[in-house]
C-alpha cells in the first residue's frame, strides 16, 4: 500500500503567461503543488469553488481586475480572508503597499528566487513524494 503525500496548493495570479509559467515551473521543481488564474477575478472564482491555497502569489498589476481590487475582496469574504499573500511588483515603495495591503511578504520584481522560496516555504508544507520503486530486469 502506498502512502500518498499531499499539502495545500500555491495559488498564482499573474496575467503574464510568461511570468505565470515561470512561477509554476519553479514552484513545481520545488516539489510545490500550483493553481493558476489570469487575474483577480480568475482567483476569486476559484476560490469561491473551494481552492484552499497555503499562499496566495498576487501580481498588483493586472488588467480586469488587479491585485489591489483582489486583495480588498477577498478580505471581505470569511471563507477565504486568512489565506495569505505575497505580493510582488515593481514599485518605489514596496513595505508601505506591503503593510496596506495586510500581505505576508511582499517580493520585488524582477524576483530573488530564493527570497521567493523562503516566504513559501515559511508558509507551505512542502510535500514529501515518496521516491518509486525501481523495478530490478530479471
Amino acid at each position: 500500500m502506498s502512502k500518498e503525500f499531499h499539502t495545500a496548493p500555491i495559488l498564482v495570479v499573474e496575467d503574464s503567461v510568461e511570468v505565470r509559467r515561470s512561477l509554476e515551473w519553479l514552484l513545481s521543481v520545488e516539489g510545490y503543488t500550483v493553481v493558476t488564474a489570469i487575474n483577480g477575478a480568475d482567483a476569486l472564482r476559484k476560490l469561491h469553488a473551494g481552492l484552499r491555497p497555503c499562499i496566495i502569489l498576487l501580481d498588483l498589476q493586472m488588467p480586469e481586475m488587479d491585485g489591489f481590487e483582489f486583495r480588498r475582496l477577498q478580505l471581505q469574504d470569511p471563507q477565504v480572508e486568512s489565506i495569505p499573500i505575497i505580493i510582488y511588483a515593481d514599485m518605489v515603495d514596496p513595505q508601505t503597499v506591503a503593510k496596506q495591503l495586510k500581505a505576508a511578504a511582499y517580493v520585488q520584481k524582477p524576483f530573488d528566487l530564493d527570497a521567493l522560496l523562503a516566504v513559501v516555504a515559511a508558509h507551505c508544507d512542502k510535500p514529501v513524494v515518496p521516491r518509486p520503486k525501481l523495478k530490478r530486469a530479471s
